[in-house]
């Protein structure tokens, strides 16, 4: 069975000595997501979830950066987990149309606080969350991605495997108990995408907190079923059609998928990625928002469906409007937490562009989702020129990734306001030694906002 064949890779790679790229990508990928969790502290739903559990803080030792206390590790999985989802800064696997991070390393540092693990054993557990679940997003795609989040469904499958290899590091039937019986937690709908509700954010940390319940479980003799992800009524069939299972395990513990992240560059809906870089691109090349007549986007029709709202009324409506992004993005020349701040979402300027925008769905575009995430943008001047650029992919993609000095500043400029910049930069240099240090040495249980 498949599930006989991930959980033998997940407890191979759990207590294997990784190859020096991969660990260095797990790196990475820690450091993006403490990107996105910091500034997430500070804003809905973090704040609401520390006060509904405030009875369980400080009696773990799994903690809650930014709020300078504990919990048990599902606990801190789940307020950490929704907390990194929730300012749009998280990563992506294009091919699976999902955030591995929030669910992934939530669920991981949770689990790693609790046993006391190296960094070593953390970062392992990392890659295994990561090439477990991303393989299982991408046979799942496209049909998955039309009714389900898949952060919050396959997600919870990732995090379980995480938690899993560091509650039983090496041990296969544990983490094959531990991915079955979170398959059928697994849960997000598309519906939450489509309000200002606070759902979408706690996708993430459900299935961070999930997957911690079920590794812990797993690892004291809780059971799954093992043929639930290919089973007549099990996963697959229940949460996409056609799936191609037969992919899951191409190029498993050899090819890593952590390796070919994408990491955000802007600070909203990954979808309206590519319309801004071709907009960026054309206002570098001369072209001005005070001189724009008319803006016309041609995307898949993920753009549209997920990130088309014409009239954005808050900071969550506006991270998913393609028109708002992209005319903040001709006037201010990037799109960053300030973006969202009510003064730029209010701006006169700012909204008249708006009006100007114009999405259309591209056949070709959309045949080519989830694995091509392209936009072509064409912008008509007051003179009556028509500037045309063609984005085939998105800065941060794998074929423009961020380098390790744009993630630093990535870091510092999200973490830095919430920590101070010395404790950013110290927490920054932990990150880039945790193969050979201690998680403990992060010290991330007495970090808590400056403001």
């Amino acid at each position: 069975m498949l599930l006989e064949s991930l959980s033998a890779y997940g407890a191979r790679d759990t207590v294997a000595r990784l190859p020096d790229e991969v660990l260095h990508y797990a790196k990475r990928a820690v450091l993006d997501w403490l990107s996105a969790l910091y500034p997430g502290t500070r804003i809905s739903p973090c704040r609401e979830l520390v006060a509904a559990h405030a009875e369980e803080l400080g009696i773990g030792r799994s903690s809650l950066p930014g709020n300078g206390t504990t919990a048990f590790p599902a606990t801190a999985a789940w307020i950490n987990g929704s907390a990194s989802h929730a300012p749009e800064f998280d990563d992506i696997f294009r091919d699976g149309a999902y955030h591995p991070g929030c669910p992934v390393i939530a669920a991981a540092l949770a689990m790693a606080e609790h046993r006391g693990a190296s960094g070593l054993e953390l970062l392992n557990a990392v890659v295994v969350g990561y090439e477990i679940s991303t393989r299982i997003a991408a046979a799942m795609q496209p049909s998955h991605y039309r009714y389900f989040h898949t952060t919050g469904t396959v997600g919870t499958l990732g995090a379980a495997a995480a938690a899993a290899a560091l509650a039983a590091p090496g041990q296969a039937d544990v983490m094959g108990h531990a991915i079955a019986t979170s398959a059928t937690m697994a849960a997000a709908l598309q519906q939450a995408f489509r309000s200002d509700a606070m759902s979408k954010a706690l996708h993430a940390g459900h299935a961070a907190a999930a997957g911690v319940r079920a590794g812990q479980g797993a690892a004291h003799g809780v059971t799954g079923v093992h043929d639930v992800l290919e089973g007549e009524v099990g996963f697959g069939a229940a949460l996409a059609e056609n799936v191609r299972w037969d992919s899951v395990l191409e190029g498993l513990g050899e090819q890593y998928n952590i390796t070919r992240m994408t990491q955000k560059n802007h600070g909203c809906c990954g979808h309206t990625f590519a319309a801004i870089d071709a907009a960026l691109a054309l206002r570098d090349k001369g072209v001005q928002a005070d001189r724009v007549r008319a803006i016309e986007v041609q995307g898949y029709r993920a753009t549209l469906e997920v990130a088309g709202n014409p009239d954005p009324t808050t900071a969550f409506e506006a991270r998913f409007s393609t028109q708002y992004v992209l005319a903040h993005a001709m006037r201010q020349g990037s799109v960053r937490l300030a973006a969202f701040e009510p003064e730029a979402l209010n701006d006169e300027a700012t909204r008249a562009l708006m009006r100007k925008v114009t999405l259309i769905e591209d056949p070709q575009l959309t045949a080519g989702f989830p694995r091509m995430r392209a936009a072509r943008v064409a912008i008509v001047t007051d003179d009556g020129m028509r500037h045309e650029q063609f984005a085939p992919y998105r800065k941060g993609d794998p074929e423009a990734p961020l380098s390790d000095a744009e993630l630093n500043d990535k870091f510092d400029e999200l973490a830095g306001p919430v920590l101070g910049a010395e404790r950013a930069r110290q927490l920054r240099a932990a990150v880039w030694k945790l193969e050979s240090s201690h998680v403990s040495d992060l010290a991330l249980a007495n970090d808590r906002p400056i403001a």
